[in-house]
């Protein structure tokens, strides 16, 4: 069998998380599916599905509500250092620096105990939105907004990212956004997240990890291009020409084509939907996104026979919803800590250190010359 790089096909390891169904385009949550979980379920379901193994009763859910918004404020030192690189980190580097800061006062920090390692998951997921909200607000000179306990998951967080609440649709379009991002089998964050994790590491040092290898434009950041795409063609009449351009030169388009789906990956098409929905009441006079990726996905389409995938239509949809391009990579951060968190404390139960191979095409053994005898 020939070899296609990327370990693509090579299993590395075994989960009750999540399963990908490429051909049919099928993304299940623990065997849960993705159309039916962005119907009806909250983030706090999901997050909880994913760490907990199975959604909560009504009691479980209020109980893990109350968890997570306890433990939505950050200590004064990771505060702190938010406060004094907000000027000059983006946010994705900021966010690398802050998650660390906050294992400073974790009181489980010491302990790889699963029950210890659910706290931890907890208090990841509640602190991230804070993080990036006092983050957005420093950077702008403005006090931020400190986390209600009161608000949901999404409308806290996008008050604490605003600045001012969302609309009841504003908030559920957000949620089921984070929803779309919870978890995706494996892929490069999400591994490199679980090798540390294989090395008996702490959770908090594999989720920056995970930050880190998000952060690349092949992976988390393809959503901040797709945008930087759409501000650069600017208007419908102009895609056609652009997109032909840009793949006679052979450049990629960013949000199309995917590792695992070969058809319509089902979270692009949730978020098309909220996307068109945003854009037939937005009253920003910025031009029609919505509009413009849908003529690029046509353009697309026709020329190559690719599909878009979860970045593609969230990158309007963020932006219908006010949140700045550069922030994108961070909410997906944001999203995906849950899954990380549940690869990380599964990695553990049955741990055996991630230590692969490799292939050497380097010389074969060569005599040691003396200096002198170097050219």
């Amino acid at each position: 069998m020939a070899d296609k790089g990327g370990l693509e096909g090579i299993v590395v390891a075994k989960s009750e998380l999540c399963s990908i169904d490429g051909q049919k385009g099928i993304l299940l949550y623990r065997g849960y599916d993705i159309r039916d979980l962005a119907e009806h379920a909250s983030y706090e379901e999901v997050a909880y599905l994913l760490l907990r193994g199975d959604l909560p009763s009504s009691d479980e859910l209020a109980a893990f509500r109350e968890e997570l918004a306890e433990a939505r404020p950050v200590s004064g030192e990771a505060a702190q250092v938010v406060d004094m690189i907000a000027g000059d980190a983006t946010p994705m580097e900021m966010l690398r620096t802050a998650v660390s800061t906050t294992s400073f006062d974790d009181p489980d920090k010491d302990s790889n105990e699963e029950e210890a390692n659910q706290r931890k998951a907890v208090r990841l997921i509640a602190k991230f939105p804070t993080l990036i909200g006092r983050y957005l607000r420093r950077r702008e000179g403005l006090e931020p907004v400190d986390p209600d306990p009161d608000l949901d998951y999404a409308t806290n967080f996008l008050t604490m990212v605003r600045g001012e609440q969302p609309s009841p649709e504003e908030a559920r379009i957000f949620d089921v956004s984070m929803i779309l991002h919870a978890d995706h089998e494996m892929p490069a964050s999400t591994f490199t997240a679980r090798i540390i994790a294989s090395t008996l590491s702490d959770m908090h040092s594999a989720i920056v990890g995970a930050i880190g290898a998000l952060k690349g434009p092949l992976h988390g950041g393809a959503n901040e291009r797709v945008m930087g795409m759409l501000e650069e063609i600017g208007s419908p009449d102009r895609v056609e020409e652009n997109i032909r351009g840009r793949l006679e030169r052979r450049e990629k388009i960013m949000g199309f084509g995917h590792r695992v789906y070969k058809t319509m990956d089902p979270r692009a098409a949730i978020l098309k939907e909220f996307a068109r929905e945003l854009s037939e009441k937005d009253e920003t006079g910025e031009p029609n996104w919505f509009e413009l990726s849908e003529r690029i996905e046509q353009t697309v389409h026709e020329e190559r026979g690719l599909y878009p995938n979860v970045d593609f239509y969230s990158a309007s949809t963020y932006r219908y919803l006010g949140i700045p391009t550069d922030t994108f990579t961070a909410l997906f951060a944001a999203s995906r800590v849950v899954g990380w968190s549940a690869h990380v404390i599964e990695q553990y139960r049955d741990n055996r250190i991630i230590r692969p191979t490799s292939e050497y095409v380097g010389p074969d053994r060569r005599e040691y010359p003396a200096l002198s005898q170097r050219s």
